[in-house]
């Protein structure tokens, strides 16, 4: 069936939505190449090297996640504009930079999946606040499980043992981090604070307040440094913690992890909860490993994520979409 072209307001606009997306330390490490043709259009998603987090995440695996998840929103976003994506994930083993391509083609139908999920693209923010004791009902919990299954992940509420033995592979790794050159020049690289206001990277009034009690994993991007007028709180001593993971652990499979990874989170935003992302213990091998649970099917950890009913983050600077976005 074919199509009208789009024009390049909209093209412009999918990129916008498609940047939302959340990435290690805002490193926002994607580009897009738009090309016309006669049946509507075809977006190439690209990693951008330039943007890895070299010391932190090696394997570029969290680069592929970030990447997964911006190529996840231009699907809703297309689908909001009445186009359905067709997507093909590492299509040219020759041009490994190339991550995914999505073809513009017309709905096959007047409901899709994706349509409900396109108010929350602008409402997701990582958030670090304390949040609640108030559990997460069960049915919640289900579509959250379900959101990932429908990306080709598995999303897992660990037991109480688990989440204890979590939160002390946390603990390791901020020690190690706390005394790891690289790392600290990895956190260095992407932290704003000042005057600094740069389009990537987190900035100072996203940190969220000082941890003075509590087990919650939070990064603090602060460090050892003063922030003016910045509090302290305590946070929960027993989060709500979900592991996100794949059966493989390839490229491919990390672009569904971050696929799925912003399903979950747009479903989470939706249902009410406010999210964030622990990453710490899974950007050492040694520590990944053991972060999985051996009573389920997951066999590699891609994201930790942190669930619960709280203040809403803040919204994070974002890459002009002329520095992103390449139309030919």
């Amino acid at each position: 069936m074919s199509v009208e072209p789009l024009d390049a307001k909209t093209v412009e606009a999918l990129v916008r939505d498609a940047g939302a997306a959340p990435s290690m330390h805002n490193a926002q490490p994607w580009t897009f190449r738009f090309r016309f043709h006669s049946g509507g259009g075809t977006f190439e998603l690209r990693s951008a090297p330039e943007r890895a987090i070299p010391h932190s995440d090696p394997d570029n695996r969290a680069l592929h996640i970030g990447c997964g998840a911006a190529l996840f929103n231009l699907r809703v976003a297309s689908v909001h504009i009445g186009r359905e994506p067709v997507t093909t994930l590492l299509p040219d083993r020759a041009d490994p930079d190339l991550l995914a391509t999505v073809r513009l083609e017309a709905p096959l139908g007047p409901v899709h999946d994706l349509a409900s999920l396109y108010p929350a693209l602008s409402r997701r923010h990582t958030s670090r606040q304390p949040f609640t004791d108030q559990d997460i009902p069960k049915d919640l919990q289900g579509d959250l499980c379900e959101a990932a299954r429908a990306e080709g992940a598995q999303l897992t509420f660990p037991a109480p043992w688990h989440v204890q033995e979590l939160l002390d592979l946390v603990g390791d790794a901020e020690g190690r981090d706390a005394h790891d050159p690289g790392a600290l020049e990895d956190l260095k690289r992407w932290t704003r604070t000042g005057t600094d206001t740069a389009a990537d990277g987190v900035p100072e009034y996203a940190f969220g307040p000082r941890k003075e009690r509590g087990r919650a994993p939070v990064r603090d991007f602060a460090g050892r440094e003063a922030v003016a007028d910045r509090g302290a709180a305590t946070f929960e001593d027993a989060p709500c913690l979900a592991l996100l993971g794949t059966v493989h652990d390839s490229p491919a499979d990390w672009l569904r992890a971050g696929q799925a990874l912003e399903r979950v989170l747009l479903v989470a935003t939706l249902g009410g909860l406010a999210t964030a992302l622990t990453s710490q213990a899974l950007e050492r091998s040694d520590l990944r490993w053991i972060a999985r649970d051996p009573t389920t099917a997951t066999g590699f950890v891609q994201m930790v994520l942190r669930l619960g009913y709280g203040p809403a983050g803040l919204e994070t600077p974002r890459r002009a979409v002329r520095e992103v976005l390449d139309l030919e």
